[in-house]
């Protein structure tokens, strides 16, 4: 008989879970990304977790959920506001595993239960497939300095569909 595969789950945020979530952020970053952004860049955006306090207090001001397999967080993602996907982060170790899709599939049903007709997030170049994949469509290029360096990104949006009416039943 086959194995089962462990499946992902999600949990909200809690301030204990900001050092592992920091170092997801910066293992995503530098291992991830070497294809699209300089190690200079890369060492420049991963600086954003420097800050411990200031990161886990911006997790905290988003609805931030994590993705587990066995009980070990693999990635995050928070929703800024009720539209905006302001971060998604897999640690390398668990990239095309269901964590990233889970992830978005419960913030874009979480914006459209507050109300929101569409989801925006301003996408990595490293990322921008996999938005793509799942129906956002790019809709301005973007140029950020962080620490002295110049980081490129697309700012993507997708219409969240219309849930049907609920019939009660008579």
């Amino acid at each position: 008989m086959g194995q089962t595969m462990p499946q992902t789950t999600l949990r909200p945020f809690l301030p204990t879970d900001t050092p592992m979530l920091a170092a997801i952020f910066t293992a995503s970053i530098m291992q991830l990304t070497g294809d699209d952004y300089s190690e200079e860049q890369q060492a420049a955006w991963a600086s954003a977790v420097g800050d411990e306090a200031a990161f886990g207090k911006r997790l905290a001001g988003q609805l931030t959920l994590i993705a587990s397999l066995q009980n070990s967080p693999v990635g995050f993602a928070s929703l800024k506001g009720i539209d905006h996907i302001d971060l998604l982060y897999v640690h390398p170790s668990a990239v095309l595993r269901g964590a990233a899709a889970l992830l978005c599939d419960a913030l874009e049903k979480l914006a459209a239960a507050r109300g929101a007709a569409s989801l925006t997030a301003d996408v990595s170049d490293n990322a921008q497939e996999f938005f793509e994949k799942r129906g956002y469509i790019a809709t301005q290029r973007n140029t950020v300095t962080v620490n002295g360096e110049w980081l490129a990104n697309t700012t993507m949006k997708k219409t969240l569909g219309v849930a049907a009416p609920t019939v009660a039943p008579s």
